[in-house]
């Protein structure tokens, strides 16, 4: 039952938040680095998965199979700690590279890129598997009749037209990855979430960074969903 005594206790009190406010910018764009790098790190492993799966070799299907269900069957948080705790123990580690500064070029940060991008090549590869599947099979008829290797014909018409259908699903993906990626706080990445404990542990207060956090992201992903939509009018519009 809610105890309406202690929330009358409750005082917010965001004027302690002001000289964090740097802190708050430097965690979001952390926040919005990591999730770009990850939607084009996915977005190149997605590709090749699904030209894999697309493949005659009995081989290939098999592994880009086994990749996207793997990946999209177990949590994205078990898939960093194994990288992070996991892979170590066998000796693949992703190292540092201090010359990307210390927070981009933290063996913690890259792994998180590495990890998460790999989580998202498996999403994205069913997003282009289905904007392939929606060009028609003639157009691979036409390449070859004049003249055009598969693969040519593959890279230069099947799937220019195949990412203008699959753009909108992309920049989904990265809307969905701006949120996701605050999962990396945990292991103590300086993300937008992670300032919330850097804020909390400074100033005792835990509710007013959590709200600015909150309304961060949420100023994020509206301005991002904008942006899918003015350039899916002007795809319609194209079209």
């Amino acid at each position: 039952m809610l105890d309406f005594s202690l929330v009358s206790a409750v005082v917010i009190d965001f004027s302690k938040m002001t000289k964090w406010i740097p802190t708050f910018i430097d965690g979001t764009i952390v926040t919005i680095v990591l999730s770009l790098l990850t939607v084009v790190i996915g977005c190149v492993l997605g590709l090749i998965a699904t030209l894999m799966k697309r493949s005659n070799s009995k081989i290939l299907n098999f592994v880009a199979a086994a990749y996207t269900q793997v990946i999209r069957g177990t949590p994205i948080l078990l898939q960093l700690y194994i990288w992070l705790y996991g892979f170590t123990l066998i000796g693949i580690a992703i190292p540092a590279m201090p010359f990307l500064g210390p927070t981009y070029g933290s063996r913690v940060f890259l792994t998180a890129v590495v990890a998460l991008g790999i989580n998202s090549g498996a999403y994205i590869c069913e997003l282009l598997r289905g904007g392939l599947d929606s060009v028609d099979k003639g157009q691979m008829e036409a390449g070859r009749s004049l003249g055009l290797t598969s693969t040519q014909t593959m890279r230069y018409i099947i799937i220019p037209q195949a990412v203008k259908v699959v753009l909108p699903g992309l920049c989904n993906e990265f809307i969905m990855m701006i949120k996701e990626s605050s999962i990396v706080s945990v292991v103590g990445v300086f993300d937008v979430m992670y300032t919330s404990n850097i804020v909390k542990a400074s100033t005792y207060s835990v509710f007013e960074p959590l709200i600015i956090i909150a309304v961060i992201y949420f100023v994020l992903t509206s301005v991002l969903t904008a942006a899918i939509g003015v350039i899916e009018r002007k795809m319609n519009t194209d079209a």
